[in-house]
């Protein structure tokens, strides 16, 4: 049963948008049209951006324009499943809520105007010529993950492990009707039940039996670069697999043991210790990796390649969709949005179509390099370089000033935010110090716009920083003003 609070509180992204009753039929369908375009997604009427239940009771007929969007203003028609929440709105009065389920199309769609829009994070992009071609030729045929698996059947799937997923998503019926009746897992094609390759990749016993390659395998060398025959460097070679979500965990449970860490003393007499590379990032390419192979390649593995001052992430296949080298941090395409969902349902997939912006944004926070992207014949090849060095490698090549006071710099800033916050808050939080150090006057209203971030978001990570002693509030909301709360005064308080 939906929670009307979820849908009050759950971020907008990727696969959601929540709207007021006030939106008219035809901006409705430019987001309709972006989520059958990417991954799908629902999108949810009658609560305001500030988390206000308002509604949808009260006026029939612009109900019906909206029903009818998916109809009237889509082209071809974006096939929308509609329910009702049940909710009491802002005026203690029963309501409803409508909600519109769209699922990712096989399809192009536009609006009446015949623009073709694309979800990216929270917003619905326009495509230009070009991106609409080559959206059209991904979207050419099925998605490999929904191909039936040649000799798999039911009794290939762990039938626990569905029963314990349909209890995390509150699935009230039996495991084998879960496959049957949800996302084309098994189907019956002339009486005979046919599995899926998402089907066994995400529930199957033993998943390699049918991909043999579907594996991660992790390679530590000793040095910055791979040395073969005699002058082999390997230090640790291991590989995992399983069901991908058991095999991701544990790649990311053993890379972790992997990765360096600095420790210095800080400036308050405290020692600090960070790792060699900002933990999203290594565990986000991993993760890409798993969510977006392609796993009709049947003859290689995800290969993770651990260096001493490098990191590098090959995952088989070109690029998905529309996205290239030089888009990649605004575009985003599921090569397998089930596989991808599933991933997120077990929070491995964090940030859901704005993963890689993020990714560059904290390796340049961190002091290092951006990660380098590169396509090769049918692989992706992902590399961060750290710009950390031991104490004598950094005195050496005479980089300790350059290195270890930014180190320290970006350090003592993340030692600010409180390990309750969700992960992107710290990232808005120091912008939002950042602006307020140099216009301590500014309006939520104007901060907010600054930022791109929503009211209500804008509003919670106010009141956390205020509730932290990092910043507080002097005088009233019209005419008062913001100040920022040194450190050496928290201390004495």
């Amino acid at each position: 049963m939906i929670d009307i609070k979820d849908l009050q509180q759950q971020p907008e992204g990727q696969l959601f948008d929540r709207k007021s009753f006030r939106i008219d039929a035809k901006a409705l369908a430019v987001i309709l049209v972006a989520f059958a375009n990417a991954d799908g997604g629902d999108v949810v009427i009658g609560i305001e951006d500030d988390g206000r239940i308002t509604g949808v009771n009260g006026n029939e007929e612009h109900l019906n324009e909206l029903l009818r969007a998916p109809f009237d203003f889509c082209m071809p028609s974006v096939p929308v499943e509609v329910s009702f929440v049940d909710c009491t709105d802002v005026d203690g009065l029963a309501n409803r809520v409508l909600l519109m389920h769209v699922a990712p199309s096989m399809r192009v769609h536009a609006n009446q105007a015949d623009d073709a829009f694309y979800r990216v994070g929270d917003k619905s992009k326009k495509l230009n010529f070009e991106m609409r071609m080559q959206l059209f030729y991904a979207k050419g045929g099925r998605y490999y993950e929904d191909e039936p698996v040649y000799g798999a059947t039911i009794d290939d799937i762990d039938l626990d492990f569905v029963t314990q997923y349909c209890h995390r998503i509150g699935y009230a019926k039996d495991a084998a009707t879960y496959l049957r009746s949800n996302k084309g897992y098994i189907t019956t094609v002339n009486g005979v039940e046919k599995v899926s390759g998402a089907a066994i990749l995400l529930f199957g016993k033993d998943p390699q039996k049918f991909f043999q390659r579907a594996r991660i395998r992790i390679v530590r060398y000793l040095g910055d670069e791979e040395r073969f025959g005699r002058e082999m460097n390997v230090v640790k070679d291991v590989s995992f697999e399983g069901r991908i979500v058991e095999m991701t965990q544990k790649a990311i449970a053993f890379v972790d043991t992997q990765i360096k860490e600095y420790t210095f003393l800080g400036d308050d007499a405290y020692f600090v210790t960070i790792p060699q590379y900002p933990p999203f990032c290594w565990t986000e390419l991993i993760v890409n990796a798993v969510a977006h192979r392609d796993y009709s390649i049947l003859g290689t593995d995800i290969m993770v390649k651990i260096f001493d001052h490098h990191y590098v992430v090959e995952s088989p296949g070109i690029l998905p969709g529309m996205v290239r080298i030089d888009n990649i941090r605004q575009m985003h395409f599921s090569r397998n949005p089930k596989i991808a969902e599933f991933m997120r349902e077990y929070k491995l997939v964090k940030e859901f179509g704005e993963g890689v912006d993020r990714m560059f944004r904290e390796m340049a926070e961190a002091g290092n390099p951006a990660p380098e992207y590169k396509q090769v014949e049918f692989m992706v090849k992902v590399k961060l370089t750290s710009a950390l060095r031991d104490e004598d490698e950094t005195t050496e090549k005479g980089g300790e000033e350059s290195t270890l006071k930014s180190t320290r710099k970006n350090a003592r800033k993340r030692e600010k935010w409180p390990e309750k916050w969700p992960e992107k808050w710290p990232e808005n939080a120091q912008k939002i110090l950042d602006v307020l150090s140099s216009d301590k006057s500014t309006t939520i209203a104007r901060l907010g716009e600054e930022l791109n971030l929503g009211h209500t978001t804008l509003k919670k990570i106010l009141r956390e920083m205020q509730n932290e002693n990092i910043i507080r509030r002097i005088g009233p909301d019209k005419g008062g003003h913001w100040e920022v709360i040194e450190q050496n005064e928290k201390g004495g308080e």
